[in-house]
């Protein structure tokens, strides 16, 4: 479980592309690689991936086929920077919300607005998603916790703080980047339960 909360940025140093597999090594800031153990889940750019082998800084990850097309982890260059999330302890607090780190699509950024003060983006989505996608809802950008401001029928708007900018790799998207999105669980299970019991009632 993850909360949305990036905890540090890591950079890409290895990439071993196999048929069905990447190998990925991530260096770590040196304050979030205490007590990793081989086996442990860790979010990049909001994707849980299970920690293979630990060099010091480097921590090592094997990316499946499936992540692979449904995660822009199959995109990343040696140098590229990711969102960095240990997993959540029992009694830690839930900055974000409530994350599995299981990505459901992708999507691209297709506008950015900058003010003085605050940095607006547009991301585009397949249309089956936009039922899970409300105005002031939770939603995990690239592992990040936001709340959805404006939504029409295949894209909505967040609204960023400048400390969000530098402290994720938001600050360094342009247009056209593809980004990870984990849908809210709570909102994907309260829409998908009234569909299938309004389904029944249609039924009987």
């Amino acid at each position: 479980m993850f909360t949305g909360i990036v905890q540090g940025i890591g950079r890409v140093v290895e990439i071993d592309k196999k048929q069905g597999l990447h190998s990925i090594v991530i260096q770590l800031p040196e304050q979030l690689t205490k007590e990793i153990t081989i086996g442990a889940s860790i979010a990049n750019n909001g994707t849980c991936l299970t920690v293979t082998k630990q060099d010091n800084y480097n921590v090592y990850f094997d990316v499946m086929e499936e992540t692979l097309r449904l995660t822009n982890l199959g995109e990343l260059k040696i140098g590229d920077s990711v969102n960095i999330e240990r997993a959540a302890k029992y009694g830690d607090e839930i900055g974000g919300h409530v994350t599995s780190g299981h990505i459901h699509a992708m999507m691209e950024l297709v506008e950015i607005k900058q003010n003085p003060n605050n940095t607006a983006m547009r991301l585009a989505f397949d249309a089956q998603w936009h039922k899970f996608i409300l105005p002031k809802g939770f939603i995990a950008v690239d592992g990040i916790s936001l709340t959805v401001g404006e939504v029409s029928a295949q894209d909505f708007w967040v609204h960023l703080i400048p400390e969000t900018l530098q402290a994720t790799t938001l600050g360094q998207k342009k247009l056209g980047d593809k980004l990870n999105m984990e849908i809210d669980p709570q909102t994907q299970a309260i829409v998908t339960t009234v569909e299938r019991v309004l389904a029944q009632q249609h039924q009987a």
